[in-house]
């Protein structure tokens, strides 16, 4: 019959390091996310590129402030 515990006289196997354990997690978390990220995306640096540039004329935009009141207008009636 087989036994579902070990023999008393068998040491249990060392555990990792509790640092060595959170350094694996979260290593393994990094993993994922960047996986995910990049999941359905055929080039990745094209897709940072735009993101990044959208990134600048967005700052650059907020920077430049309100439009002038002199702008288009959208009215509805």
């Amino acid at each position: 019959m087989g036994l579902c515990f070990p023999c008393p006289a068998e040491a249990a196997p060392p555990s990792p390091d509790l640092e060595e354990k959170r350094a694996k997690l979260a290593e393994a978390a990094e993993r994922r996310q960047k996986e995910a990220a990049s999941r359905g995306i055929l080039n990745v640096r094209s897709v940072e590129e735009k993101r990044k540039k959208k990134e600048k004329i967005e700052k650059e935009m907020a920077a430049s402030g309100p439009p002038p009141e002199g702008g288009l207008r959208w009215t509805v009636s």
